[in-house]
């Protein structure tokens, strides 16, 4: 993590400022949305039309955010549609580093320049870029998994809505929690740099995973029986969670494995078809220990541990939700 100041690249890893040594992530800059006709998006920015071959897609394969927008080019048969380029697992004093096909750029940053000369502030993956007017179109995964969900769908025939109408304000609900106590709360209790702020976040971290284990126990998804972007949301926190948060992060109450419910549930999301192609344990481990030098100082990677993601998840037949 860095910023960009004054034109200038400022290695920073993380914002905590007078907030009690708790972790606070930045808001996304780049706010615009992609729909079928190039109108406004739903939160009133500029839109962008899609179409095939326009558009490329920044992601580093070690990032729970990034992961997001790849498996929903997945699910949503994208691949023919947005091109990718995936960035270097470690990221030191100079950001993420890419060997980037469109402008030879060396790091992520000067994308962000190219886009505004005058941007100041984090530059974080994904980043959805339009090679038409050379912009960012979005830098907020939340955003580009809602509209991969729905602005190709007249060009691929993929009608499949992982955000349904009628499921809008539960799903929203559980983004907001699963979210803060979660996705970010693992990081909240890794970065951490007092007692009390890592406390707070650890606390809140295993509350939710007891309810999440509560609510998968009962039934297949977290919305009952369809599979929804809270879903996906919550995937890319838990695929990661026994390898490099569990240890790296110091949430250590209970392993990923030791959820009955939980485990099967990520079992069974990591084998729908081309979700395991986004997954990559040597790039995650590898960012994590080796980037994160104010937690792990030697960056030694370690080599465990062993897990498999292919073994039948058995669900149904385990009679773990009903």
């Amino acid at each position: 993590m860095g910023l960009l100041q004054q034109g200038k690249w400022v290695d920073q890893w993380y914002d905590t400022g007078n907030s009690g040594g708790e972790f606070r992530r930045q808001d996304s800059r780049f706010r615009h949305w992609l729909t079928p006709d190039g109108k406004a998006g739903p939160n009133g920015e500029l839109g962008f039309k899609a179409e095939k071959g326009r558009y490329h897609l920044y992601v580093s394969l070690a990032c729970p955010w990034a992961h997001r927008t790849l498996i929903f080019r997945e699910i949503k048969q994208l691949q023919a549609y947005i091109d990718v380029t995936v960035v270097e697992p470690v990221m030191l004093e100079n950001g993420w580093e890419m060997k980037d096909p469109l402008y030879g750029f060396d790091f992520l940053y000067q994308l962000y320049l190219k886009a505004d000369a005058s941007y100041e502030g984090r530059v974080t993956v994904p980043v959805l870029w339009d090679t038409q007017t050379q912009t960012i179109v979005s830098n907020e995964s939340s955003e580009i998994i809602r509209m991969f969900n729905t602005a190709f769908n007249h060009l691929t025939g993929n009608m499949t809505d992982y955000y349904p109408e009628t499921l809008h304000k539960q799903i929203n609900a559980l983004n907001d929690r699963i979210y803060d106590t979660i996705n970010n709360g693992v990081y909240r209790a890794g970065f951490a740099t007092t007692q009390d702020a890592y406390e707070q976040a650890y606390h809140s971290l295993f509350d939710s995973l007891d309810w999440i284990e509560g609510l998968l126990a009962q039934q297949r998804y977290l919305t009952g029986d369809q599979l929804t972007e809270a879903d996906w949301r919550l995937f890319t926190t838990l695929i990661r969670f026994d390898a490099v948060y569990f240890g790296h992060f110091k949430t250590n109450r209970q392993l990923l494995a030791d959820y009955p419910a939980m485990s099967g549930y990520v079992r069974e999301l990591y084998q729908i078809p081309g979700v395991a192609d986004t997954v990559c344990f040597e790039h995650i481990k590898t960012h994590y220990y080796a980037s994160h030098l104010m937690i792990n100082p030697t960056g030694i990677i370690p080599v465990g541990p062993v897990q498999d993601f292919t073994a039948a998840h058995g669900r149904e037949q385990q009679g773990e939700y009903r």
